[in-house]
């Protein structure tokens, strides 16, 4: 029976139609709905879908710029280091590349399974740093691999670039070059100075991964730091520091510096302490060790016991620190083990040890000069025509000042000396008769023209003012002892900057450490040129010091700084410490050579000689002869023949120290952290033979005290001679 059709009604038509023409309706609603939200909101819903992407942005570091002395010597450089990425999810993304990889870098790199089983964990990941600061000569043997068949399943691993600071001649120049801490920051020296300079800006590398992992990428390159020309000759710092260690080995010292300077240009050639540290290692225990040693524990005491260990009278130390003072103090205990005891329960303390080390002393440090200070009592006195040159003294050994009777350094007394024989003899009697000519108004002029009571302004953080007694202080006790060094403090780059001027024809050159600042093709960014800040004295008196000073090492008490085939001019000093009849002494020669054109400069100092009897200003001269006799042939200084002495007096023994004055020195604040911005500010007028002079300034700006007081907050107060 053959089976009964349906029939399409047309009722079930018309239900049909409906539908369809809802269905339409809603179709061309949600399309107007999509257009109408792609044109207004379309740009925020892309951007919270690429959120939702996985995203990649890579920091591209910048290279710091390189240190170099004058004569393109690398001093300090940036090496490109790389860290190991891996990629977790591409690694994991099948056994083969998983065992492939994991194989591979357990085996050209230090990491273990576990590590890279922790790491893999996160499979997700495409940024895993698994180490850092690795070397080309480790990465590039990996990349050899990689390249061969047998390394072609290793996915998921790179390397990001990074700069590390390396210093190629490790402790040489550390206190004047400095170094950098985390993050490219200097720290003392040119790199604290000039780190915005030496600093570049990183580039970045930035885009996003799409689920089918193509990828889309700009890169910002990053713009490399300048590279920085100081005024360092290598040469001549090698140089001096072989002579310095030379010395701390045979003899030893509290700490010996040296400055050596162009007197024609201001221009730093040579800055040296003893005592130096690797700088690729600043914060190593050997930067310090020194310290520890015997002839050094109540150095550091007596150094930081106005901050670490100070007390007034109504405190007393804190259990802690008596503690600490007491095992320093102990001489059963090893310098390693009190060491370790410092590194494990002082750790405030380590950082005092390491400050004190990092100390550049020849621009951070006061310290009275003694008699190099002499050269310009005289100068001031011969260019204000007070002293014609011709004029002589009496010295019976010492003179009544007021109520005080002032010594001079040899007791017996000189008899009867003229200007050059007392600069020859160091004659502390004609000194003060000099500057009683002068007066407290000129004495003070030359003071301030000479630049002593405040910075230099040097390219150099951490430089200390010093202290003079103003005007209005010079009592005629001050003035008498100011006149051969004693009272005053100051810096070794204040006196060497100012010597340069007496013997360089009287132009005061603004100190500096570096010539040019460049960029990294070569292109000159800043040319630091000789910039003369004032005249000191004329061409005349100038000239007359170069003789008197010739003739004081030729024949009197720097006799022992002769080098033969050179003339060689130059002045002693002998500074006996605070507190007076300590028997601690600064012994010093300030020198220059050749006499008839002057080209270097060489300033030495010796602080507290291991040696029985400090008193004298021989060890100081030895060295500088010592440095003459090697550096004046690599200068290609030319020689000249010997001088005819048959018309100067008889040769005088060196410069020996005594009892002369118990006097005190001016309160002063000195800067207290080398490794810091410059201390202080310079508000003291610039000074011309013109000025007056009065307004002497304390480092802070501030005028010192009513009374002059015992001692500095730092280490370096003496007593001339």
């Amino acid at each position: 029976m053959a089976k009964k059709r349906k029939r399409f009604l047309a009722r079930m038509q018309n239900k049909l139609l409906v539908v369809i023409v809802i269905v339409t309706v809603l179709f061309v609603a949600l399309v107007a709905r999509i257009l109408y939200i792609n044109v207004k909101d379309g740009k925020r819903y892309e951007k919270i879908v690429l959120a939702q992407q996985s995203y990649d942005s890579i920091e591209i570091p910048y290279r710091r710029g390189d240190i170099l002395d004058r004569n393109g010597t690398q001093l300090a450089t940036s090496e490109k280091v790389y860290n190991l990425i891996i990629e977790p999810k591409n690694i994991m993304q099948n056994d083969d590349v998983k065992k492939a990889t994991k194989k591979a870098l357990i085996q050209y790199f230090d990491i273990t399974e576990e590590e890279l089983d922790k790491a893999l964990a996160d499979n997700n990941s495409l940024y895993k740093r698994m180490l850092t600061k690795i070397s080309y000569e480790e990465v590039k043997p990996f990349q050899d691999f990689i390249a061969t068949d047998d390394g072609k399943n290793v996915k998921g691993i790179w390397f990001e670039d990074e700069y590390e600071r390396y210093y190629p001649y490790g402790s040489l120049a550390c206190h004047a070059i400095g170094f950098t801490v985390s993050g490219n920051v200097g720290q003392g020296g040119i790199e604290g100075y000039y780190s915005s300079e030496l600093n570049g800006t990183n580039g970045r590398e930035y885009g996003y991964l799409t689920e089918d992992m193509s990828l889309e990428r700009t890169t910002k390159s990053p713009v490399n730091g300048y590279n920085v020309i100081t005024t360092i000759d290598a040469n001549a710092q090698s140089i001096v520091e072989k002579k310095i260690n030379a010395f701390m080995s045979e003899t030893g010292a509290r700490n010996v510096s040296v400055l050596v300077m162009d007197p024609n240009s201001g221009e730093v050639l040579a800055m040296a302490n003893s005592n130096s540290y690797d700088l690729n290692e600043p914060y190593e225990d050997s930067t310090f060790s020194y310290l520890f040693e015997k002839n050094y524990i109540s150095h550091l005491l007596e150094d930081e016991s106005k901050s670490y260990f100070y007390t007034d009278d109504k405190t007393e130390l804190s259990e802690e620190k008596a503690s600490l003072k007491a095992m320093l103090e102990n001489g059963e205990i090893s310098p390693e083990e009190k060491i370790k005891s410092v590194n494990k329960n002082y750790e405030e303390f380590r950082l005092v040890c390491l400050n004190k080390a990092w100390r550049n002393f020849i621009i951070s440090d006061g310290f009275e000069p003694g008699s190099t200070y002499k050269t310009f009592t005289i100068s001031g006195a011969i260019e204000d025509s007070i002293l014609k040159g011709d004029e002589s003294f009496f010295c019976g050994g010492n003179l009544e000042v007021e109520d005080a009777t002032i010594n001079c350094h040899n007791h017996q007394g000189h008899g009867q000396v003229n200007i050059p024989q007392a600069l020859m003899q160091s004659c502390n009697v004609a000194l003060m008769e000099i500057a009683k000519l002068e007066g407290r108004s000129t004495f003070s002029k030359y003071q301030n023209v000479f630049g002593f009571g405040k910075v230099t302004g040097v390219d150099l953080p951490g430089e200390a003012a010093g202290l003079i007694y103003e005007r209005e202080r010079l009592n005629p006790v001050e003035l008498a002892t100011s006149s051969f060094g004693q009272g005053p403090t100051v810096t070794m780059l204040q006196i060497g900057t100012a010597f340069c001027s007496v013997i360089n024809g009287g132009n005061y050159y603004e100190p500096h450490m570096v010539k040019q600042i460049v960029d990294e093709n070569g292109g000159i960014i800043n040319n630091i040129e000789p910039t003369v800040l004032r005249k000191t004295v004329s061409s005349d008196t100038s000239a007359f010091m170069r003789n008197t000073l010739f003739e004081v090492v030729e024949s009197g008490t720097g006799n022992k700084a002769k080098v033969e085939g050179y003339t060689i001019g130059g002045k002693t000093g002998t500074a006996e410490k605070l507190p007076r009849g300590n028997k601690k002494y600064i012994l010093s020669f300030i020198g220059f050579a050749p006499v008839e054109n002057p080209q270097v400069v060489v300033y030495v100092t010796v602080d507290e000689p291991h040696v029985e009897d400090q008193a004298t200003s021989g060890l100081g001269t030895i060295i500088a002869q010592s440095i003459f006799e090697e550096l004046l042939p690599y200068m290609n200084v030319y020689q000249t023949e010997d001088a005819d002495n048959s018309n100067t007096v008889d040769k005088v023994g060196d410069e020996v120290a005594g009892p002369l004055y118990d006097g005190e020195i001016p309160d002063e604040q000195i800067g207290e952290n080398q490794a810091g911005d410059i201390q202080g500010e310079d508000n003291s007028s610039e000074g011309t033979p013109e000025g007056d002079g009065d307004n002497q300034t304390t480092e802070s700006g501030d005028q010192t005290s009513e009374e002059p007081v015992e001692g500095t907050t730092e280490n370096t107060d003496d007593v001339q001679t």
